[in-house]
């Protein structure tokens, strides 16, 4: 059974549709839920999937190895960042290279780095007239948003879209094929 640890800072509704994704299935499982806030919203989706969820603060992530002992107890087979906001450690970038993918709002390299997530995403992808946006999925490197790109999958924009009604488009790229993309990942290796 292949093991995945998910990260994420907020709603968790992308980590919730992975873990039921996978509850589904018999090759792999969600076996912790990690997140850089305490009262985010994805702790207490896990509590409800009866997934082992566990909350850091910065020192502990980046000045401790509080975080990298959770990882090396558990041995995941993906790392998947599911709207998490931080910057990842390079030490255990170094230790799960390869094995460390994010989510993206946009079609990358456009609308990615620092500060872009969510609503600011979609707003400027809305004020700059933009066609199209979508998702791109891609390896965690040590620069926001530069990781090889594994997958993007697009939707149009209409002349009234809006940031909300984008945000709408987007999840419903990221529920579709996130958990299909984590899928095919963990077959091959």
């Amino acid at each position: 059974m292949k093991k995945i640890v998910i990260f994420a800072s907020g709603s968790g509704s992308n980590a919730q549709r992975i873990a039921e994704y996978f509850k589904e299935r018999n090759d792999a499982r969600v076996d912790l839920i990690l997140s850089n806030k305490p009262t985010a919203k994805v702790l207490e989706r896990a509590t409800k999937l009866d997934i082992s969820s566990f909350s850091f603060n910065k020192k502990a992530f980046y000045e401790t190895n509080h975080v990298s002992k959770l990882l090396d107890a558990i041995q995941p087979d993906l790392i998947v960042l599911a709207g998490f906001l931080w910057l990842f450690p390079k030490a255990i970038i170094k230790s799960y290279e390869g094995k460390i993918i994010n989510i993206h709002p946009a079609l990358l390299p456009s609308y990615g780095g620092k500060g872009m997530y969510g609503a600011n995403v979609h707003n400027a992808v809305v004020t700059a007239k933009e066609k199209e946006s979508g998702i791109s999925i891609h390896y965690v490197t040590e620069n926001y948003d530069e990781g090889a790109i594994i997958f993007q999958a697009k939707t149009k924009l209409n002349s009234e879209e809006t940031a909300e009604s984008l945000a709408a488009k987007i999840h419903q790229l990221e529920y579709e094929h996130f958990p299909k993309v984590i899928a095919a990942l963990l077959e091959k290796q």
